[in-house]
């Protein structure tokens, strides 16, 4: 069976995350988000891949090749202008010939899910309860077979959404054709299911595991999940004097100098240098060439590659880009005085403690504060003793 993978999007709702790399690229548990549903796949037994590629294409194309480094093989298309779901499957018209998953990269499943999803009959949609199906696609059943279809409405029929996995036969490029474009602009494939939903051939499998990424602050939520089912190896170097337990995962080059205290899941890249008298909290991810040093806390975040938080510094529950300098003495703050949900740019996170989304090459003078809730655009300048508080776009100065 083949398997295509829509990942063409940059996922605007992401920014100031994506400006370099699409959405799908982004990192959990040091992987990119789409490696995870990869590997996924793969180990349910699925080896041959279509990616639909499109926003900062050559992002995915340098990082996965032709899949041979993970034991599989990907061919790609290029979706050249990102015209929705619908004409993302048609990009890939000709190089499907079987049945076939198609699947959203910007999900994680599970191996035993997609296994069992594949056994059955095509057309399918995988489905998942939520809590918030105004959020997404809502979908009515009946037994096994899917009777409606909305799209994100105020006032949702059911908790069940439609999960962006489906089980197609090849007969979906027919529907595809006929296709228009919607009230949004866009070639949509649930203008496709709406024809199978009518002949009453539209199946549903609920999905048991089903984490959907949507905003920067649901990557930390995936990465916490994902950090603690991982298999954790140690190939760095651990000083006499440092704390590390076995459920920490050390990339080669890296060194925890003496002093360093580490707890709970974590991984840590390649060369690496964390320390000496580092604290890293539970829930961390630090990608490759970080400098994480004496007397700096890190809690619950996500370090993208080649970031320095050196000195001083307290970073709790934020998304840090790569790049990235921090001044001696600066701080994300990650709580609000009334222990109310933290807001970003006015929109909830529905968490009680998030810090900051830092974008890339961002660039902190001393003893700065970052206040909760903030969003720092890519390749901001701060000065030193700066208060930075709400959004702040791409390219500014603070002084």
């Amino acid at each position: 069976m083949q398997c295509v993978v829509l990942a063409a999007g940059e996922g605007k709702r992401m920014r100031p995350l994506t400006a370099r790399r699409p959405k799908v690229m982004l990192p959990i548990a040091n992987r990119p988000m789409m490696e995870h549903l990869v590997l996924a796949a793969r180990d349910a037994g699925i080896t041959d891949f279509i990616f639909v590629v499109g926003y900062f294409e050559r992002e995915i194309r340098n990082h996965f090749g032709d899949g041979s480094v993970l034991g599989v093989n990907i061919a790609y298309v290029t979706q050249r202008h990102q015209l929705g779901t619908a004409d993302a499957l048609r990009a890939t018209t000709g190089m499907v010939n079987n049945r076939f998953l198609l699947l959203n990269g910007d999900m994680v499943l599970k191996k035993d899910d997609i296994k069992e999803f594949c056994r059955m009959d095509a057309p399918c949609v995988g489905i998942h309860e939520t809590d918030h199906p105004q959020d997404y696609g809502v979908v009515t059943v009946e037994g096994s077979r899917i009777t409606g279809l909305e799209e994100k409405s105020e006032d949702p029929k059911s908790n069940l959404i439609n999960a962006g996995a489906y089980l197609f036969d090849p007969d979906i490029f027919d529907l595809l054709s006929g296709i228009t474009v919607s009230g949004r602009g866009e070639f949509e494939l649930t203008d496709a299911l709406e024809s199978y939903i009518g002949r009453r051939t539209l199946r549903a499998y609920p999905l048991e595991y089903w984490l959907d990424v949507g905003q920067p602050w649901d990557l930390l939520d995936a990465n916490e999940g994902l950090l603690s089912s991982l298999h954790h190896e140690r190939r760095g170097t651990v000083e006499e004097g440092a704390t590390v337990p076995e459920t920490v995962s050390i990339g080669r080059g890296t060194v925890i100098r003496a002093g360093t205290y580490i707890e709970g899941s974590c991984v840590i890249g390649e060369n690496c240098i964390i320390g000496p008298h580092a604290y890293i909290r539970g829930s961390t991810a630090i990608g490759d060439g970080c400098h994480i040093g004496h007397a700096t806390e890190i809690k619950n975040s996500i370090i993208m590659s080649s970031t320095k938080i050196p000195h001083f510094n307290y970073v709790g529950d934020s998304i840090v880009g790569s790049g990235c300098n921090f001044g001696a003495g600066t701080k994300v703050a990650n709580l609000r005085h009334d222990n109310g949900a933290v807001k970003v740019c006015g929109k909830t996170t529905d968490r009680r403690k998030f810090g900051a989304i830092i974008g890339d090459n961002v660039l902190f003078g001393i003893n700065c504060s970052v206040n909760v809730g903030s969003l720092i655009g890519s390749n901001a300048r701060i000065a030193p003793h700066s208060l930075v508080e709400g959004c702040i776009e791409d390219g500014s100065i603070i002084r």
